[in-house]
């Protein structure tokens, strides 16, 4: 047998379950009791250092020592 005919039929049958398999596991293992204290810290992870809200940034901004008086 070939070794391109082996793979393909390899691919075709055996890979496909594997794969298959793979995806019901790690859809298994996101859906566990117990996971959703790890993912809601993994999503709120940007947060954790604000130590204040945003400011608005559509106004223009200037130097740390800029006079505003001299911005008109």
């Amino acid at each position: 047998m070939e070794t391109y005919t082996f793979l393909r039929a390899f691919a075709d049958s055996w890979h496909l379950l594997f794969m298959f398999c793979f995806f019901i596991g790690v859809f298994l293992f996101i859906l566990r009791p117990g996971s959703r204290k790890v993912h809601d810290e993994t999503a709120n992870m940007i947060f954790r250092n604000d130590d204040k809200p945003a400011g608005d940034d559509s106004a223009p901004r200037m130097g740390r020592h800029a006079d505003p008086k001299e911005a008109r």
